[in-house]
């Protein structure tokens, strides 16, 4: 179905772009647009439902990465969708001046999630295909830390220059200003691309009609689940992020609550602060440790300690609940020990799907599902942990989460590991 094609390219000068140009449409979907709407006099609730109905294409990716898997190579769709979501974005910006413009960028955007979308599937794809496991292991850090400077640049970057822009020229003109902008900035990268991205697997013989689509779409599933100890797989992947989806979900409405209620009394922009900064760069230090520290020791042997960092570190939200801390300092350090562990234990599920879970025949697709399983994962306690929390109370409801973390050490206890972690660089 596919064949390689040797990589020249120094994955330092393309990894960080790459997953990038993946953080920056995400954020800009997810946070961006909600800001953009309100400053133009959008309802909360239409803004809330229209900015996550247009997420949805993050969640139903796998349904056609089996797609990228037929035709062209994992270049040409990198390159494709960033060129896609760059001319998107210069439409959106032109249709803002419009007398219907909510209903116009609302369509767009949604077409930006679809290429943002498609753009994630064939970027790993490209990381799949490319570096060896031991490569992998060394850059996941850079992965997760580059895919969070996008948002950083999104929310941070573009939204404060819209802030400034909108007192000079008016709302409606700054954020023509930044959607062109986000529009240069991907063009841009795209270009880059173009030129530094590795081409990765090529498909060797295109599908030539409808049947057989479906028959490669077919082979993809049953694949997918004819692999090795794929059921462990599952419940690995599940289970790893379980307690988050409680804590995650919950800890930043904790923090604004009121101390009488349990909470910590914050303002919105004391817990922007905190998580948005202190927090992120927290993040992304544990990220790019990890990748370093998982290279030199292996997955497995790292395995049960990425879980304890990922998980462990939980244990300051029962502590704050406990105690109620008035000290923003306090508060701050705890947020940051948390996420510096939370960034070092989550690049090891992802490099574990990578070397466990994805490879074969259909690397990318089988990829694009497990991310998918890890999402619903972490969907199913995020959806409860409300009504947990309001059962609970603040207190025995980050208890409970503690009490949540134990199926994770278990799991990874019991996994077992279908491939064998070897340098294949001699091989790519």
């Amino acid at each position: 179905m596919v064949e390689k094609k040797n990589n020249i390219t120094n994955p330092a000068l393309w990894v960080p772009t790459a997953y990038f140009a993946m953080g920056l449409p995400f954020m800009v979907l997810a946070q961006s647009t909600a800001i953009m709407y309100k400053n133009m006099g959008i309802s909360d609730s239409k803004i809330a439902f229209w900015t996550s109905l247009i997420m949805l294409p993050w969640t139903l990716k796998p349904l056609w990465s089996p797609v990228l898997e037929m035709f062209k190579s994992k270049k040409f769709f990198v390159v494709t969708c960033q060129f896609i979501t760059a001319v998107t974005f210069a439409l959106i910006a032109f249709s803002l001046p419009l007398p219907h413009f909510f209903a116009y960028s609302i369509a767009l955007l949604g077409v930006v999630g679809f290429s943002g979308a498609t753009n994630d599937i064939a970027t790993d794809g490209v990381y799949l295909s490319v570096l060896s496991s031991k490569q992998q292991a060394r850059y996941i850090g850079w992965q997760g830390a580059s895919y969070n400077v996008g948002k950083f640049l999104a929310y941070g970057g573009f939204v404060t220059i819209a802030g400034v822009l909108e007192k000079q020229m008016g709302v409606v003109n700054a954020w023509v200003a930044v959607m062109l902008g986000i529009a240069a900035v991907m063009a841009l990268v795209g270009l880059y691309h173009s030129r530094m991205l590795p081409v990765g697997e090529v498909s060797s013989t295109e599908v030539q009609s409808l049947k057989e689509g479906f028959a490669t779409l077919w082979d993809v599933l049953k694949t997918f689940f004819q692999k090795k100890y794929i059921y462990w797989y599952i419940a690995f992947i599940v289970l790893y992020r379980f307690a988050e989806g409680f804590a995650i979900k919950i800890a930043p409405l904790f923090f604004k609550a009121a101390v009488a209620d349990g909470g910590l009394g914050l303002s919105t922009t004391e817990i922007g602060v905190v998580y948005g900064t202190f927090g992120t760069a927290a993040f992304v230090g544990g990220s790019l440790l990890a990748g370093y520290f998982i290279a030199q020791r292996g997955l497995k042997r790292a395995l049960m300690f990425l879980v304890a960092t990922f998980n462990v570190p939980f244990l300051v939200y029962a502590l704050l609940a406990h105690f109620q801390p008035s000290s923003l300092y306090l508060v701050g350090a705890a947020v940051v020990f948390e996420y510096f562990g939370y960034g070092f234990g989550f690049v090891g599920l992802m490099l574990f799907m990578m070397q466990q879970v994805a490879p074969g025949k259909y690397k990318m697709a089988h990829y694009a599902f497990a991310t998918g399983i890890m999402n619903l994962g972490f969907m199913i306690p995020s959806m409860l942990s409300g009504y947990f929390s309001d059962w609970l109370g603040y207190k025995l409801f980050f208890a409970w989460v503690l009490v949540a973390t134990i199926p994770a050490f278990i799991a990874a206890r019991l996994v077992p590991f279908g491939h064998p972690e070897k340098d294949e660089e001699e091989t790519k």
